[in-house]
């Protein structure tokens, strides 16, 4: 798709000085935010290429366009970009996402002598006189447990509540802390160390037990154990319970959630254990279906490595291989040293490196049978609060050098149905802050990347936090029946 000489686009005539330039680019980005948040509230999600540009600033829209160095090997222009958003504006669209990136670099390219309206309408066409939702009422969500995941979902499933038909929070349920409970949990979700601010508000009704988060009512509900709660008495019905407690991993345990009135299906935000499926989100869910009541999400590390390894076996064959997870430490481990059921973890979490295990090698192979018994694991947690690192040794099928390894992976990244969950970095000075907020699975870092005939390491980031958070939204809304189609195809465009 990409011109062989890409700084030779026709476009239209800015500003010589660089002050102007900046300045014209930055009043066509002002002029997007309107019309990316009107085609939101219809359920149209603008993207360029791969990122989400719903509540972004006016700068952040501007950075996103200069991102996109990476993938057409030149900076992407606003104006290009103004042109295809406000064709979308102009039109009537069922519920999509759709990537105004390639469909703007797609026109530049192989437009066809169509004028800018007429190509894009040709890109949507399928979309066209089809407002409306994709689910026929909202869907009920309930949050088991308000940690770490628990509070970034919120955050999450708020900003994707699109004009209010799709995913709604109705409950979250907790065990009481104290009489100041509501008010404490209230500002955890309001601030947070890691990923700063909640981009919104939350009001506290103290009387109802309730939070009003950007307008939706969540009723906190205060229970010990799982099957203890009746959700109809608070107008809850067929919902979507998500446990990220951690503390109920199996059949038996989880299906006490499924015993309550109100409960129809169970996500667990952690490996499950026994028969249920664990479930990657863009890779197996071919094996998920309506009768599937239970489901686990698999860990932070399976989702960001899986992707990965899934597109290197497919490709070249993955023989035999080692992970070592640099992993931030976590709420489970002690700040000072004291009593811990797992070795090792009982030291210090802030003043050690601490060598532990990790089920993640043996996880593959569940969600990757093909790789079964192929790979081995162990784990290292860091003093660090958020962000993590997989190093991956293989040994391949074949031999490669270290540049045909990393252009395979960029368009992996790029220009591959693995796009909303693989991501490619080619600078030499990321490090792991850079990450935190960071929505993939999993980043490629290509400058670490090593290879020597059949053998190859690579370095993978993830924000174990978002990036997780991320993969389980989209878990979520598949298993309420709620996939938007995307645009254009990027299965055809690959």
């Amino acid at each position: 798709m990409p011109s062989d000489q890409p700084d030779k686009r026709t476009r239209v005539n800015l500003p010589l000085d660089t002050f102007g330039d900046f300045q014209y680019r930055q009043a066509l980005a002002e002029e997007m935010l309107p019309m990316i948040g009107r085609l939101y509230r219809e359920n149209v999600h603008l993207m360029l290429y791969g990122k989400i540009l719903v509540n972004l600033s006016v700068s952040e829209i501007m950075q996103a366009h200069r991102f996109v160095r990476e993938t057409e090997d030149n900076e992407l222009s606003e104006f290009e970009t103004y042109q295809v958003i406000t064709a979308l504006n102009s039109l009537e669209l069922g519920p999509a996402e759709v990537d105004i990136g390639i469909l703007a670099a797609t026109y530049l390219f192989d437009s066809k002598e169509l004028d800018i309206e007429q190509f894009v309408l040709e890109s949507v066409k399928d979309l066209v006189g089809k407002k409306g939702s994709i689910l026929e009422e909202a869907k009920d969500i309930v949050l088991y447990g308000f940690g770490r995941i628990g509070r970034l979902f919120t955050r999450l499933l708020i900003e994707d509540s699109g004009g209010g038909d799709n995913l709604r929070l109705r409950a979250i349920v907790v065990r009481k802390s104290g009489k100041e409970d509501l008010i404490k949990r209230a500002n955890l979700l309001r601030t947070d160390s890691v990923h700063g601010p909640f981009k919104g508000t939350v009001r506290v009704r103290r009387e109802e037990e309730k939070l009003i988060i950007n307008g939706s009512e969540v009723k906190i509900i205060y229970s010990d154990s799982p099957d203890s709660i009746n959700y109809h008495n608070h107008e809850i019905k067929d919902a979507l319970l998500i446990d990220s407690t951690g503390v109920w991993t199996d059949n038996e345990g989880l299906s006490k959630h499924l015993s309550c009135k109100g409960i129809d299906k169970v996500l667990l935000t952690a490996p499950a254990k026994g028969k249920i499926k664990n479930i990657v989100h863009g890779i197996n869910n071919n094996i998920v279906n309506s009768k599937d009541k239970i489901l686990g999400a698999a860990s932070c590390t399976t989702n960001a490595i899986v992707p990965v390894l899934k597109v290197l076996n497919d490709e070249f064959g993955i023989l035999s291989g080692h992970i070592e997870t640099i992993h931030s430490y976590t709420n489970d481990q002690n700040l000072l040293d004291n009593f811990h059921i797992k070795s090792r973890r009982g030291r210090s979490a802030a003043l050690n490196l601490v060598i532990t295990e990790t089920g993640a090698g043996k996880a593959v192979g569940q969600v990757l049978p093909e790789l079964k018994g192929k790979l081995t694991a162990n784990a290292i947690r860091v003093p660090t609060p958020d962000v993590s690192l997989a190093i991956i040794k293989l040994e391949l099928g074949q031999k490669l050098d270290t540049s045909v390894l990393n252009n395979f992976l960029r368009q992996i990244a790029f220009h591959s149905p693995y796009k909303d969950q693989i991501d490619f970095t080619n600078s030499t000075e990321i490090v792991s802050s850079d990450f935190v907020g960071n929505r993939y699975a999993g980043i490629i870092d290509s400058a670490a990347t090593i290879c020597d005939g059949k053998q190859c390491i690579l370095y993978v980031w993830y924000d174990n936090e978002y990036g997780y958070t991320v993969q389980l939204l989209g878990l979520a809304k598949e298993m309420v029946g709620l996939t938007y189609k995307r645009y254009p195809d990027y299965q055809k465009t690959t």
